[in-house]
């Protein structure tokens, strides 16, 4: 079976976006651990807007937290009011701030227990960012677990080079002849210098697919970024994951599947199974409110910048 995934890296202009939002829900809950944040950041062209909903006892200067993590722009509109009370009279007893659909996922493909084509294609982003630290994106494709396909894309870098390094990688992969096996693609549009906010528009959650697992595992819909753990779409999620994982190790298992369900202004979820080696069973023994998730994964500090970089999943969180 074809598998394919991406990655990109944290100057990707989506990425800017969701790193925007997540630095200013940081600010919040390091004065105010019980703010309630829903922020989106759209970005390009050397102007941002932050827009959402924002109730905190935190006096956060919302610009100098954009210019802290994007200081190249000459324009940025602010335009935040507070939650709305008909969210808040669900929120303030405990429920979740929002319905939604939730899917956590575990395999024993590799140590990060994800998907081994989003595994290759991180793996292979993190090493070429450390010599391109700017906008690009890699791919790679695995047929029966057999890389049979990599695409990298990556601001002023030579294709050339790109070539060589992507083959060097194949080789720590265990291609000894990567050319001859391995469809390899690097700049394939023409190499580029331009890139980032000044070629391209940016907008928070518009990579969830990245943020999760890859194209492989279904998705519930829900962003993470910009979001405080009232936001189920967001903290469920993580809780799923941590049941994912807690399950592929008590069932020896080589796959697991969580589904949490939820609906607005109720604190239990309206579904909690998982599918573990194909087998359907009830989740139980956790606390899966809103409340109970925060206090076990200890959501309400501030640790959401770093999520945003690369991936929710698989990168030493608490949930997995």
């Amino acid at each position: 079976m074809m598998r394919t995934a991406e990655c990109i890296t944290p100057h990707h202009p989506d990425k800017i976006c969701d790193r925007v939002s997540d630095a200013i829900l940081d600010a919040c809950l390091r004065q105010d651990p019980a703010s309630r944040v829903a922020i989106e950041t759209l970005g390009g062209h050397r102007k941002i807007v932050v827009m959402g909903e924002i109730t905190t006892n935190a006096e956060v200067d919302i610009p100098s937290v954009v210019r802290g993590v994007y200081s190249d722009v000459d324009h940025i509109d602010v335009h935040v009011v507070k939650q709305s009370n008909f969210i808040s009279q669900g929120v303030d007893t405990g429920g979740a701030g929002d319905q939604g659909i939730m899917v956590g996922y575990a395999c024993d493909e590799n140590e990060a227990k994800i998907p081994q084509e989003l595994y290759l294609a991180r793996d292979l982003c993190q090493i070429l960012y450390e010599d391109y630290p700017f906008d690009g994106k890699t791919q790679v494709t695995l047929d029966d677990g057999v890389i049979t396909a990599v695409v990298a894309s990556f601001q002023n870098a030579s294709g050339l080079e790109l070539y060589s390094r992507v083959e060097e990688w194949l080789d720590d992969q265990g291609y000894k002849n990567p050319s001859g096996s391995v469809d390899i693609h690097c700049n394939p549009a023409g190499d580029w210098e331009v890139g980032g906010f000044d070629a391209d528009t940016g907008l928070t959650g518009r990579k969830l697919v990245v943020d999760n697992y890859g194209p492989r595992v279904p998705i519930g819909g829900g962003a993470f970024s910009g979001k405080d753990p009232s936001k189920v779409d967001r903290s469920a999620a993580y809780m799923a994951r941590r049941v994912a994982v807690d399950y592929l190790k008590k069932y020896n298992a080589q796959e697991v599947f969580v589904y949490l369900a939820y609906a607005i202004g109720h604190p239990a979820p309206v579904q909690a199974t998982a599918i573990v080696d194909g087998e359907h069973l009830a989740v139980t023994e956790y606390d899966l409110s809103p409340t109970g998730i925060s206090s076990l994964l200890d959501l309400r500090s501030p640790k959401y910048g770093k999520t945003a970089e690369w991936g929710h999943f698989g990168n030493g969180f608490v949930w997995g």
